[in-house]
């Protein structure tokens, strides 16, 4: 287990497509301690393993102190929109509103090969889409029509609530 350097847009790493993981043994342990350790230490929500530069299906999400460690995790049903900020670990300094699914469901595997099932809604809901999309080589600002819609935070300066929620925002996800 250890922080491993987050790989940052620009990088070809981070859109390369996950391939399915078929040995769930001590390397994928070992990929799957060094995301969460990377993630909580980023610190975000969410970390997927192109974001370590490790062309796996697989990444580990934090919400309301509840570890979920997904391994070939696929979307099953989806439900509703929401539009909120988002940010990623891998675009530092920078939010924007995306429009996801409010709720979905997933399945995927644990570290031990061992099928399990994931129901989020809200910021679970946006972290699992955030994180699936990494595992097949998208970003969130994909979805926007034009990078101008990104809006830079932590650069100080700016004391209103919007300012205070967007930084809130890129903390929150990866």
């Amino acid at each position: 287990m250890s922080v491993k350097p987050i790989v940052l847009l620009g990088d070809p790493r981070l859109r390369l497509k996950g391939l399915p993981v078929d040995s769930f043994g001590k390397y994928l342990h070992e990929l799957l301690d060094d995301l969460t350790d990377s993630m909580r230490h980023a610190p975000g929500v969410g970390l997927a393993a192109p974001q370590l530069g490790e062309a796996l299906q697989a990444c580990v999400i934090e919400v309301e102190g509840q570890l979920h460690e997904l391994v070939n995790p696929r979307i099953v049903r989806a439900t509703g929109d929401d539009r909120d900020l988002e940010g990623c670990l891998s675009i530092p300094g920078y939010v924007a509103y995306v429009t996801r699914r409010e709720q979905v469901w997933v399945v995927a595997q644990n570290r031990h090969g061992r099928k399990i099932k994931v129901n989020g809604a809200g910021l679970l809901s946006r972290a699992l889409q955030h994180e699936l999309d990494h595992l097949e080589g998208k970003l969130y600002i994909d979805y926007l029509d034009s990078m101008d819609e990104l809006i830079p935070v932590g650069r100080g300066g700016r004391d209103d609530e919007e300012s205070e929620e967007i930084a809130e925002a890129e903390r929150a996800l990866a």
